[in-house]
Formats: C-alpha cells, structure tokens, sequence
C-alpha cells in the first residue's frame, strides 16, 4: 500500500473534498487484469456510491478506446510510448505485476513436469517443432513420457496485451522469430494455428483440445487449474511461474530505479526471474473531461493501492512496492480540469 511518509507531499497540492458520482465509471482493455478490477470493484462498491464498469475487450481495444475518450479508463498489459503519451495527452500507471505463462494439455503430464528452453518455445510457435515426442523436446525432458502426437497449438486472435509480451519476449530471444512474426497485439500465426478470442476462451479451447499448448496469464493458469511448464531463464536457470519470480523479474528492471514504465519485464537477468513477466497498467486523459467521473476514478485505484493489495495478491498478481505506488500517486494528481487547475480530491 501507499506509504504515508511519500504521498504527503502530492496531498499537498489537492484541496480535500468529498465527492459524490451519479454516473457509472467506465473502463474498458486488458483481459487478464479483469479479474483484479472486478474484485477492487467489489470491495469498493460496499462502501461508495460509485459503480465500476469494465469491460474486458482486451489490450488494443482498451489503448483505442481511451484515446478516443470512449471511456474513463483503459487497461492494457502494454504501456504505451512516450510518443503517444504525449500525442493522445494521456499519463499511465502500472497497478499490479503479472506473467504469462505457456500452458499445456498433454495427458499424463503434471503442472511443471515439463521443461522448454526459449529455443524449443520459438520452434513449437513457429511450427518448426511440430512433435510432442521431438528430440529437442525429449533431451530436455527424458524422464517424462512424453507422447508421439501432433502438437495442437492454440493463441488469441484479437489484440491483446498478452499476445505482444509474449511475442516480445520471443522476438528477444529468437532474432528468427522477431524477422518474422515480430512483437505486437496480433500476429500472423502459421497457417495451422488455432484462433481464439479472449484469455477466457484459450482456457476452454486448450481444455478441450488434448497435446495443446497456448499462453495465459497466470491468474488463469491458478484459479483454472492449468497445466503449466518450466522455462529456462536469461541465467540459464529453469524457474517455475510464481509470484516470487515475477518479482524477482520487476527487480532486475528500472521501474524502480527511474519510474521507466515503459520497460517490458520479459527476459530480465536474475536466477529467479521468470522470463516472461510483464505489467498491466491504467490509461488516463491528462485533462478531464468529466471532473466527477475522473475524480471518481482516481478515488477508486487509490483505494485500490491503499486497501486492495490483499485483494492482488489474493487473485495471483504482484502488488507494486510502496515506493513505485508513491510514484504513481504523484502522477495521478496531476490530472487537470479543462482549465488546467488540477483536481479536488483526496484519497480513500
């Protein structure tokens, strides 16, 4: 939660007033972090006459909305360039670090039984690995039975925010990979990939598609029950998905040091770190257009970072240390009116 010593300071420049908002606060993006603004929204609700609205439409969809002033927020796993930032007046902020994590349906095979190196990951996506029973998958593996069959692989097809830090985690370690598929939202998968939509709808397809193997964030890969795999780190230590690695991940970065949100956490050094850890971050106007509906919004990701970090790590994700919270507290209040006076409001 906030530390009080580091937001005393941003106090400073608000006049405290209450507020009350009629109006439902809309937001609309990433997928996997549905999940974590529903159960902020549940607790806060209880004890503020605000409704939350959001709408998991997925990464891209949330970046294009709140640039279009469509909704009060946007959500997405990626951070926008400072370029767009400053094109689109917006300012962003992480609210929780995640992972993504490749998944599998191999029957017989138990969660974390099965080893991948960044090298045999790239050939299965690409499809140059195309057997379960493969020899690059076997010497990695030889104590696990490990089936003849085809491998079925499944991805999203809509822009998601999971897709591009995936991606962009093999386009650093493959420069194949990145000459040819590339980091983004969507990627032109080989032709035999299956296309899904949603984090939701990779989770039933993979569960109905047996030797699959697709990507997921990792609150999906706990709360499903999903099959999960081991992955060799930049250190060239296998490490399994978990809170403690993606942390591990975030402190081998500059977030903290420089407040560099823009960095991708994928491939950070560290023997803990898992390779593929990434944030999921708020998008906001840097002018309101509706003071009440933006005051209602900041009052409710403030409760959030203040009363909610329970509710983070209940759902699987990593809350953000006090003094990147702090840091993020300075850029919320310094959202305007349309008259450039910045906003009444105090936190909860």
């Amino acid at each position: 939660m906030f530390n009080i010593k580091h937001i005393v300071v941003g106090l400073a420049v608000c006049s405290l007033v209450p507020l009350a908002c009629a109006e439902p606060v809309n937001g609309a993006g990433s997928s996997a972090a549905k999940p974590l603004y529903e159960k902020w929204a549940e607790g806060y609700v209880k004890k503020n006459s605000v409704v939350i609205q959001y709408e998991p439409s997925g990464s891209s969809a949330g970046i294009k909305k709140i640039k279009e002033k469509a909704v009060d927020f946007g959500a997405s796993d990626v951070a926008l360039s400072a370029e767009d930032l400053q094109k689109f007046q917006l300012i962003q902020f992480p609210s929780a670090i995640s992972g993504v994590v490749p998944i599998i349906n191999v029957p017989g095979v138990r969660s974390g039984e099965i080893k991948l190196t960044s090298e045999v990951l790239v050939g299965i996506f690409s499809r140059q690995i195309t057997k379960w029973n493969d020899p690059a998958i076997a010497a990695l593996n030889p104590n696990v039975a490990l089936p003849k069959a085809q491998i079925a692989v499944i991805a999203r097809v809509d822009g998601s925010g999971t897709t591009y830090n995936f991606s962009d985690y093999l386009s650093k370690v493959s420069a194949a990979w990145k000459t040819t598929f590339g980091t983004n939202f969507i990627i032109k998968w080989p032709s035999d990939v299956q296309l899904v939509k949603g984090s939701s709808g990779i989770v039933a397809t993979l569960k109905q598609t047996p030797n699959s193997i697709s990507y997921v964030d990792y609150n999906y890969v706990v709360q499903d029950k999903l099959t999960s795999v081991q992955l060799k780190n930049a250190d060239g230590v296998f490490v399994a998905p978990k809170p403690a690695s993606f942390e591990a991940a975030l402190n081998h970065s500059t977030w903290k040091t420089q407040s560099n949100f823009n960095e991708t956490l994928t491939e950070k050094s560290g023997a803990e770190s898992w390779p593929i850890t990434m944030g999921t971050f708020i998008i906001m106007p840097k002018m309101a257009a509706n003071n009440d509906k933006t005051i209602a919004a900041l009052k409710f990701f403030s409760w959030g970072f203040m009363q909610g970090d329970s509710v983070v790590n209940s759902l699987d994700f990593v809350h953000l240390p006090d003094a990147i919270q702090a840091k993020i507290f300075k850029q919320m209040t310094s959202i305007t009116d349309n008259k450039g006076n910045r906003l009444n409001w105090s936190p909860m």
